[in-house]
């Protein structure tokens, strides 16, 4: 009798979660965008105080550098607000954190704890959790991925093409 209660207590729990599974990667993404667009579109339209800031913290080329973390953060972010090309979007905006740790945080990282309580790395966390579950379905690469596979199978009443003997 327990058993069989646990069983179905557990089967009604896995309903529920497999109900509202896309938030998490929906969330996470939502968060991120936010973030990163807000971030890239400062220092894109404040370049002259971003270029001075990676002088200062003596980020080689910074001009081009600024540069390229402005646009890696607002792009990204547009990208993940979309769902768009997501699992590429976020590689170069983790490397982009990863400098901001090197950098930027470098005189306190004092350890493992300290590295942790970094948001810097909370998003690395993220970015690599999607990179590698994906999007989720409430985005564009799910939208993208369901037209391509109704593209690829075969239309029900047509039939499979024969294959051919290798030569």
């Amino acid at each position: 009798m327990l058993r069989a209660t646990l069983n179905k207590t557990a089967d009604r729990v896995a309903a529920i979660r497999d109900k509202v599974e896309f938030l998490g990667p929906t969330l996470a993404r939502l968060t991120l965008a936010s973030v990163f667009i807000g971030t890239g579109w400062g220092k894109l339209n404040n370049i002259g105080s971003t270029i001075d800031y990676f002088t200062s913290l003596h980020i080689p080329g910074p001009a081009f550098n600024a540069r390229l973390a402005a646009g890696t953060e607002f792009v990204g972010g547009v990208l993940l607000l979309l769902g768009l090309f997501t699992r590429l979007a976020v590689l170069p905006m983790a490397f982009t954190m990863v400098i901001a740790i090197l950098t930027a945080k470098r005189d306190d990282l004092d350890g493992v704890r300290a590295l942790l309580g970094f948001e810097e790395w909370t998003y690395i966390v993220l970015f690599v959790w999607l990179a590698l579950a994906g999007p989720g379905p409430l985005s564009l690469d799910a939208v993208w991925a369901r037209m391509r596979d109704r593209h690829r199978s075969p239309q029900p009443g047509l039939p499979k093409p024969a294959l051919r003997p290798q030569t």
